[in-house]
């Protein structure tokens, strides 16, 4: 079974075209009982995501009839007559999925784990391999129809969880000298969150790995005029470390063409900034992280 939770939300059994769900309240239900599978959601927690305005005065028997349309959905045509996935037990709703039952979010965010522990390792064709595929997962918007203190709070994890795997992206495609997809994925990074320190130091790392050192000096001074503008500060001492690094180091353009042995993997150390490489190795879990500097 593969769920899909980002952009249209959809189920597919092996063998059977993908079931698209439509409705509002069973696409919001499904995935909060999807997510918390592994501790179960109680009821009330489950009817204020359906309803985050207020609930209905018939709110209990809504509640069961959206919930046995999610039921349908993950039952799957190996089940057993009257067997079925979704139970409730003592006030909550417990949802058991197959062994081989993939999310896509908790894919993207393995992947995202696995993308850095591979980059922290020198790895950096298995991590970007990895932080790519996590990308991918991740297009498209988790439930943007839908509002409430669940669904925004995990909105932004996704978010972040999207941000850390273009980051990682783009390190591992600077430390592999593949210039235009270290760059496209830096570009993407600040586009989605343009007052993030850490996806501006991936973009002067991009063209720091390009051979392109005016280029990451001209992104580390519009950072600073960003930061400057929106917030009325200055970059942080990391940023500003990887900035004097270029300012000492000026090191020796690379042609466009460049080698084979140019695009073998390199460990931290080469002229990669290595306040970049030193980010990564200290970030906490992913989809987890404090607010970004």
């Amino acid at each position: 079974m593969l769920i899909r939770l980002i952009g249209l939300v959809t189920v597919e059994h092996d063998g059977c075209p993908p079931r698209h769900l439509s409705s509002a309240q069973v696409q919001v239900a499904f995935a909060r009982l999807i997510l918390e599978r592994a501790t179960g959601t109680s009821r009330d927690h489950l009817a204020d995501t359906v309803w985050p305005e207020g609930l209905p005065d018939t709110w209990a028997s809504a509640l069961r009839s959206v919930v046995s349309r999610v039921r349908a959905c993950v039952t799957g045509p190996q089940q057993r007559p009257g067997e079925t996935p979704l139970v409730a037990q003592s006030g909550r709703y417990l949802l058991r999925l197959s062994d081989d039952a993939a999310v896509d979010v908790e894919v993207a965010e393995t992947g995202v784990r696995e993308a850095s522990a591979a980059f922290a390792d020198g790895a950096h064709a298995v991590a970007h391999q990895m932080a790519a595929g996590a990308v991918s997962n991740l297009r498209g918007s988790f439930l943007p129809s839908h509002e409430g203190d669940w669904v925004g709070a995990e909105r932004e994890r996704v978010d972040e969880l999207r941000l850390t795997a273009l980051e990682l992206a783009s390190l591992s495609a600077a430390a592999l000298r593949d210039e235009h997809h270290a760059l496209r994925y830096a570009d993407e990074a600040v586009r989605r969150a343009p007052l993030r320190e850490s996806a501006h130091r991936c973009r002067m790392s991009a063209y720091t790995a390009a051979g392109n050192r005016a280029d990451a000096l001209r992104a580390y001074h519009h950072l600073r005029e960003v930061l400057a503008e929106e917030l009325g500060i200055e970059p942080s001492a990391e940023t500003q470390e990887a900035y004097l690094r270029l300012l000492r180091d000026p090191g020796t353009p690379r042609p466009r063409r460049a080698a084979a042995a140019a695009r073998r993997p390199r460990r931290g150390g080469d002229d990669l900034d290595a306040s970049l490489l030193g980010a990564f190795d200290a970030l906490p879990p992913p989809a987890r992280r404090a607010q970004p500097t």
